[in-house]
């Protein structure tokens, strides 16, 4: 039996793909379970410097929770450890891309929308069909205000209509809409950029932008500039400024 979260690294970037194509990458508990395991994989190897979560095969990144064969009774683990995952996905430490082909439904747009980056094929199409059985998108929810304008955030949770990938960059769900056959190279070209980038520099960055969300104007602005102070004061900002006025690329170390 194939495992259902596929993980792999290659050249800095760690690779975790849905593995259930015949079942629509719907998410079960063991993905969800293994999806813990490898952002810690991810999180402690430092050889990594991007994530790049995806669905295996054409016609879907994720359809959404797995609703068959679920017992009631593990229904609240089995959200308690979803909502667990997107949060750490939203604050996980290195750069996320999203690579999203076909349908992204309900919890998979959970997935979609707590990595910094989301790349969308034209073909692909994006909803939050719970209401039409009966539920409500909570988790995913959360994210979906934190993207879209409440009016069509709630246009789109009430309706529970699919949404083409045209109408999904205007209302902010996506990052870039491009066309079928550019979506792979595409994301390779934002995967080469982001492991350029300085590891320390983008963990402290991350973490500072978190957390300032939650925080008044003013408080905001007050942690900002001691976070400013944090990350000038690594050896990767003193390299990238040498190296700028060097006329060179920096080499960036992660400290």
């Amino acid at each position: 039996m194939s495992e259902e979260l596929l993980y792999k690294v290659e050249n800095s970037v760690a690779y975790m793909t849905i593995n259930r194509e015949k079942q629509r990458n719907t998410i079960s508990p063991t993905v969800i379970k293994l999806f813990h395991q490898y952002l810690d994989v991810a999180e402690k190897d430092t050889s990594v410097r991007a994530l790049l979560i995806t669905g295996a095969g054409d016609k879907c990144f994720s359809a959404g929770a797995q609703l068959a064969g679920s017992a009631p009774e593990e229904g609240m683990d089995v959200f308690a450890k979803y909502a667990e995952l997107l949060k750490r996905l939203a604050s996980f430490p290195k750069p996320t891309v999203a690579r999203v082909k076909g349908y992204c439904l309900a919890g998979g747009m959970g997935f979609m929308l707590a990595s910094d980056i989301v790349i969308a094929g034209d073909d692909s199409q994006f909803g939050t069909p719970e209401v039409n059985v009966g539920l409500w998108p909570m988790m995913i929810g959360a994210l979906i205000f934190r993207n879209v304008p409440m009016k069509k955030a709630m246009e789109m949770i009430l309706l529970g209509e699919k949404i083409a990938a045209k109408d999904a960059i205007a209302m902010g769900l996506v990052t870039r809409v491009v066309p079928v056959d550019q979506l792979d190279s595409t994301v390779n070209s934002i995967l080469k950029s982001l492991i350029l980038k300085s590891p320390i520099g983008i963990k402290i960055g991350k973490e500072a932008f978190h957390n300032a969300a939650s925080m008044p104007l003013d408080d905001a602005l007050e942690f900002l500039s001691g976070k400013l102070l944090e990350v000038a004061a690594t050896d990767d900002a003193r390299e990238g400024i040498t190296a700028f006025i060097e006329k060179r690329e920096p080499k960036f170390t992660g400290k």
